[in-house]
């Protein structure tokens, strides 16, 4: 099984995006693949793929309910199908709150003299739906902050793949994230692996080429590299669909370019389950 998460600690490098153009990728190579979106932002996975979902409902059964243990319903009941054999756990403004309702869960349990471990509860919810015998590949679209939400994503999934603008200030981020999870290595005794660096827009620079050059001499795996693509970023949040379907969809000719881009997460994806060696059954055209 594949399970991982999109994260960085730099906004606006193209997590979700990559979140979901990989959750595709995989589906459309015969993998059944679920997505969890715990981005309390608005532009997220949620929004991203668009399901017919009131986030602000508060009365719906959502992830955060099945994550302090007080669910409406079954867990297979909070997924969405919503492109190319992709489901999805969509958003919950209540996720906002998810630390406060974690910590009166763990208050409670120590007065009844009980263990309760705020960060496991993702990965208890997992384990307890088997879901392992329904998907193949789990990616998570979670905050790219330190806290719980961003600690129950690392415990569940225990992978990271990092969108990375290549500049020093991208370069400081990785350096960041890497210290935040070796602390939480440290404090939980868990192991998290980096699967791969994804340096995105980028431009070929001597300065650019030398960041790179140090990223990979760190031993930071960088199997791939994606140019500037912001008009076929910018018209799959237009149309809330992976770049997949907008170009098939939404584009009256084909570019070059953009498939070169295709190509370049597809070949990221094949990487990324030979990695978690589950290999691909069949893959679409």
């Amino acid at each position: 099984m594949l399970t991982y998460t999109p994260v960085s600690e730099a906004g606006g490098v193209g997590k979700t995006t990559t979140a979901a153009t990989l959750a595709v990728s995989h589906a459309r190579s015969g993998h059944n693949v679920l997505t969890i979106d715990m981005d309390t932002q608005n532009g997220s996975l949620t929004y991203f793929f668009g399901p017919d979902y009131d986030r602000g409902d508060p009365n719906i059964d959502n992830l955060v309910r099945h994550l302090v243990g007080r669910p409406k319903g079954d867990f297979y009941n909070l997924t969405h199908e919503v492109e190319a054999g992709v489901d999805l756990i969509p958003s919950h403004n209540m996720l906002e709150d998810l630390e406060e309702f974690l910590l009166n869960e763990k208050d409670q349990a120590e007065n009844f003299g009980e263990s309760y471990s705020m960060y496991h509860q993702l990965h208890r919810i997992l384990r307890e739906a088997d879901i392992r015998e329904e998907y193949d590949v789990v990616i998570v679209d979670t905050a790219g902050k330190a806290g719980p939400i961003l600690y129950n994503t690392l415990v569940a999934v225990r992978n990271v793949v990092i969108p990375f603008e290549v500049t020093a200030k991208g370069e400081e981020s990785i350096d960041g994230l890497d210290d935040l999870v070796d602390g939480l290595e440290q404090n939980i005794n868990i192991d998290v692996g980096v699967l791969a660096i994804v340096p995105i827009g980028y431009k070929e620079t001597r300065d650019r080429q030398e960041i790179l050059k140090k990223v990979q001499n760190d031993g930071f795996p960088v199997p791939i590299v994606i140019g500037q693509r912001g008009s076929l970023i910018e018209g799959c949040w237009k149309q809330q669909c992976s770049p997949y379907k907008y170009i098939e969809e939404y584009r009256n000719r084909q570019r070059d370019y953009e498939l070169t881009t295709l190509n370049k997460f597809d070949e990221l994806s094949r990487y990324l389950e030979r990695e978690a060696d589950i290999g691909s059954p069949e893959v679409t055209v």
